[in-house]
């Protein structure tokens, strides 16, 4: 990953530490861009995007983002993970696009990452590409985190990626859904772990 993109993520907004964005980047990067494009769920402020948006251009395709802008309900106002810069003056509402904007402006990689605003699993259900890499990063509740697997897995490519980040096994280190959705992969025989790095979870489908 070029120094340069590498900056701008570190520098940006989010909560994915160094060594699980590199590996996210590294398995962006070796998924087969001849069965899709590449899709994320949950952007924030485009601290991932950045690692995966340099895989694409690397591969010669794009990533799809998708993201409310809202934020999570983990990013409300009295929440631990709230950040009142990205807090709308004019409506008290958190609005991360604004900074997601800059983010991949910033790194120049606005040519191949493609802001798609609005409720995940209405895009979903509206979908009719198939995917070569996928990344479930979203809301953290059960309902909303279960609706993105429901949603977005089907859209996958047999040979496609599938990452899942904030996957803990331990209780006491982090929040259930995602390492719930880690178990449903690994649990259905089409799915086989590739790697693991950290709270990251990288996945094949047969």
């Amino acid at each position: 990953m070029e120094e340069a993109l590498l900056a701008v993520a570190r520098e940006a907004i989010g909560f994915m530490p160094d060594d699980e964005g590199l590996a996210l980047h590294t398995a962006a990067a070796s998924s087969n861009a001849r069965l899709g494009p590449l899709l994320e769920i949950g952007t924030y402020c485009g601290k991932s995007a950045v690692y995966l948006g340099a895989a694409a251009r690397a591969a010669g395709t794009v990533l799809y983002t998708v993201d409310h802008h809202r934020g999570s309900e983990e990013n409300q106002a009295g929440w631990e993970h709230h950040d009142r810069r990205l807090v709308d003056p004019r409506t008290g509402r958190m609005d991360t696009l604004p900074c997601f904007r800059r983010t991949i402006e910033d790194a120049g990689l606005e040519d191949v990452v493609v802001g798609v605003i609005g409720p995940s699993t209405a895009i979903a259900a509206n979908w009719a590409t198939p995917l070569g890499f996928l990344f479930i990063d979203g809301g953290h509740g059960a309902d909303v985190a279960h609706a993105d697997y429901d949603g977005w897995v089907r859209h996958l490519a047999p040979g496609g990626t599938l990452a899942i980040h904030d996957v803990f096994p331990d209780p006491a280190d982090g929040g259930r859904p995602p390492y719930e959705l880690y178990r449903r992969a690994v649990d259905d025989d089409a799915f086989d772990e590739v790697s693991v790095t950290g709270s990251l979870r990288v996945l094949r489908r047969a």
